[in-house]
């Protein structure tokens, strides 16, 4: 069934029996920190903090939440606080991860190091869950942040990181859109070729349970009408679930457009590691930061 809203997420992460902890990686930012009491006042997160305890102190004093419930992880000014928070939960402290105050790269780079205990065999994937005033579900997008350009065996491994998270909240069968400039293949742009390509393998072999759709347009994917002013026969126009972007940087640009100028709301997560990871800009209010969690207690919860 698809979600109108995060309220059902959100709901789901309240069902957990116990609160997960979630280890915050550079944990002096602000509406990080007020998305993160937010859901502990929920009932479903509680907040680890890792960081130099000169810089989170005052911050939790400034924003009121000094006495609240938290555990922190103090850190020397230098320290890499994103190895501190991957060591705390493989050492068990921890049930999530969640980037603060640091560089994506710093933050993605100790889940990738084989040693640390976190991969798995699936590819990390940045997923974002968008809600926006004038579509009439919540759509997912990715990759957003972690792989620049995937190749044809990558694209397959996303949308099946996408179809799998989809279907943890609620979606049955997902329909997703393989985004391209256009909606005919020409040999020229690779993109459409690939998708073409998934698409075939995917009528003979399924990729994952959904219905997959490409190359398409991005006005396509959103908009009936323009499907039927360009004479596309396509159902599923209007309708989708999610979008695989061709890359990183399209991904990107999509979200804070839709952010910045459609008022859209989103959540985000990487998955593909052993614990959901709560990934979103340092620019983002604390509402991203509370889905973003509510977000990964769900996806934790079915585990």
């Amino acid at each position: 069934m698809a979600l109108k809203n995060f309220e059902p997420i959100v709901e789901r992460a309240k069902q957990v029996s116990k609160p997960k902890r979630v280890v915050i990686a550079g944990a002096d930012a602000e509406n990080i920190l007020l998305g993160a009491f937010e859901a502990q006042d929920a009932g479903f997160v509680t907040p680890v903090l890792v960081g130099e305890e000169s810089k989170v102190v005052p911050m939790l004093e400034r924003l009121g939440l000094k006495d609240k419930p938290y555990r922190l992880a103090a850190t020397q000014p230098g320290e890499n606080v994103a190895q501190t928070a991957v060591d705390l939960v493989k050492q068990g402290e921890g049930d999530m991860l969640m980037r603060g105050n640091t560089q994506t790269r710093e933050f993605l780079l100790p889940l990738l190091v084989p040693e640390n205990g976190l991969r798995t065999d699936k590819l990390l994937t940045h997923i974002d869950l968008v809600c926006m005033p004038e579509y009439p579900k919540v759509i997912a997008i990715g990759d957003v942040t972690v792989t620049i350009e995937p190749n044809l065996q990558q694209k397959k491994l996303i949308i099946g990181n996408m179809v799998e998270t989809l279907k943890a909240v609620g979606y049955e069968k997902p329909n997703i859109a393989l985004l391209s400039m256009v909606e005919k293949v020409a040999f020229h742009m690779k993109d459409t070729v690939e998708a073409q390509e998934l698409v075939r393998e995917h009528e003979h072999r399924p990729i994952a349970d959904c219905n997959l759709v490409g190359p398409i347009a991005y006005d396509l994917i959103l908009s009936k009408e323009a499907a039927r002013l360009k004479g596309y026969d396509c159902p599923l126009c209007g309708e989708f679930d999610g979008i695989i972007v061709p890359s990183l940087l399209a991904g990107n640009l999509i979200v804070k457009c839709w952010q910045m100028h459609a008022h859209a709301k989103t959540c985000g997560v990487v998955i593909g590691a052993k614990v959901p990871v709560a990934l979103t800009s340092r620019s983002d209010d604390k509402e991203v930061a509370f889905h973003s969690l509510a977000f990964c207690t769900a996806l934790s919860a079915k585990d």
